[in-house]
C-alpha cells in the first residue's frame, strides 16, 4: 500500500505518506507553545503519522494571526519547542515546522471568540502588507512595506529557520498560501504595487523566491524544504494554477523539495467548490507539469481515498487536518482498513 510506504526526501525518510497538516491552535502565550501543543502534536505522532507539522509559526511578532499564535521569532522560543520536537521524534514521526507571516490578515481574535479583527485601539496592532489595502471590511488597512522592510521580513524568515533547526526540526515549510503575507505578494488581487515587487508575474513572485533562497542558504542541504501554496484564488484576475505551476518550477530550481497544494484565502467572499479531495487535481497538475513532489490537502477523510490519491500518482503525500482533529489515531485506523500491520507503541500493544 502506497499510504504506508516510506518516502525519502534528501536524507530524511518518512515512514509513511501521512502528514499532520499545519493547524493553528490559538493556544500559545507570547509565541511560546504550551502543554497543549505537546499533547496535541505528540498524540498525532503516537497516532502513527509520518510527518507532524506545527501550526503556522510566526517569523515576526506582528506576523501572528492572533496574539495566541505560536511563534519562532524570538530565541527564547527555541527552548519551548525543543521538548515537543524530541517527543515527536521519539515516537517515530519526523518533526516539521511551518514558517509564516500573516501580513494584512494579522491582529484578529481566535476563532472561538469570533475571529474578528482587533483594532489597535482595542489591543491589536497595525498589520503590514504589500499594499495598503485591507483584507475585508472591518480590518485595519495594512501599512505598505517599503523595500528595506521587505528585506527585513526576508531576514526574519531566514533567522526563524535557523531557530527551527536549533530546536531540532527536520522539515521546514514556508507558508505562501491562504492569503497570508507571501500569498499577498503573489496575488494581483492584494498586491497593487508598482515597484519591483508588484505588477508582473516576475515581480509578484520576487519576495517568495527571496524567502526561499534565504532559507535554503542556511537550512542544511540534507534536510527537506517545502512550500505551501494556494493554487488558485478562485476569482477571475487573481492568482491561478498556471502561475502556480511556473512558480513551482522556479522553486524547484532553488532547492524546494515538495509543494504542499492548497487554495483560496486571498480575498473574502469567493465561491469554493468544497468536496472530498477538491484540491487534489491541483496537486496532480503541479506534480506533472513542474516535475516535482506534491502534497494533497483538503477534505481527505477516508483511507481508500488517501490510498487512491497516492497510487494514481496525484500526489506524493497526503496532508490531513480536520480528520486528524477528529481522530488522532486515523493512521492506525487506516492501516486496519487497508490490511496493513503497523507497530503500536509498547504502552498500547495490549490493545492490538
Amino acid at each position: 500500500m502506497m499510504l504506508f510506504s516510506p518516502l525519502r526526501l534528501r536524507e530524511i525518510e518518512l515512514k509513511n505518506r501521512i502528514v499532520v497538516s499545519p493547524m493553528c491552535e490559538y493556544s500559545a502565550k507570547d509565541g511560546h507553545p504550551q502543554a497543549w501543543h505537546l499533547v496535541h502534536l505528540g498524540s498525532r505522532a503516537i497516532g502513527g503519522a509520518g510527518l507532524v507539522f506545527t501550526e503556522a509559526s510566526a517569523v515576526e511578532e506582528r506576523g501572528r494571526i492572533s496574539s495566541a499564535d505560536a511563534g519562532i521569532y524570538d530565541d527564547a522560543h527555541v527552548g519551548t519547542w525543543r521538548p515537543i520536537v524530541e517527543f515527536i521524534r521519539e515516537h517515530g514521526a519526523v518533526p516539521g515546522m511551518q514558517l509564516a507571516h500573516a501580513g494584512r490578515k494579522a491582529s484578529t481574535a481566535p476563532p472561538w471568540t469570533g475571529g474578528k479583527p482587533i483594532l489597535p485601539q482595542d489591543g491589536g496592532w497595525v498589520p503590514v502588507g504589500p499594499s495598503a489595502v485591507p483584507f475585508d471590511a472591518g480590518y485595519t488597512a495594512p501599512r505598505e512595506l517599503n523595500i528595506a522592510e521587505i528585506s527585513e521580513s526576508v531576514g526574519a524568515f531566514k533567522k526563524s529557520a535557523e531557530r527551527a533547526r536549533t530546536a531540532g526540526f527536520e522539515v521546514i515549510e514556508i507558508h505562501a498560501a491562504h492569503g497570508y503575507l507571501l500569498h499577498q505578494f503573489l496575488s494581483p488581487l492584494s498586491n497593487t504595487r508598482t515597484d519591483e515587487y508588484g505588477g508582473s508575474f516576475e515581480n509578484r513572485i520576487r519576495m517568495t523566491l527571496r524567502v526561499v533562497r534565504a532559507v535554503r542558504e542556511i537550512w542544511p542541504s540534507r534536510l527537506p524544504l517545502f512550500v505551501r501554496v494556494s493554487a488558485t484564488d478562485w476569482k477571475e484576475g487573481g492568482w491561478d494554477l498556471a502561475q502556480t505551476i511556473e512558480l513551482a518550477r522556479q522553486l524547484k530550481a532553488l532547492g524546494v523539495d515538495l509543494i504542499d497544494v492548497s487554495s483560496g484565502g486571498a480575498v473574502p467572499g469567493v465561491k469554493i467548490p468544497f468536496g472530498p479531495g477538491y484540491q487534489t487535481r491541483f496537486a496532480e497538475a503541479i506534480r506533472k507539469e513542474a516535475g516535482m513532489a506534491t502534497g494533497a490537502v483538503g477534505m481527505i477523510m477516508e483511507p481508500v481515498q488517501a490510498e487512491t490519491i497516492l497510487s494514481t500518482e496525484q500526489a506524493d503525500l497526503v496532508f490531513l487536518a480536520r480528520e486528524l482533529l477528529r481522530d488522532p489515531y486515523w493512521p492506525r485506523r487506516a492501516a486496519k482498513a487497508l490490511d496493513v500491520k503497523i507497530k503500536a507503541p509498547a504502552q498500547y500493544e495490549r490493545a492490538w
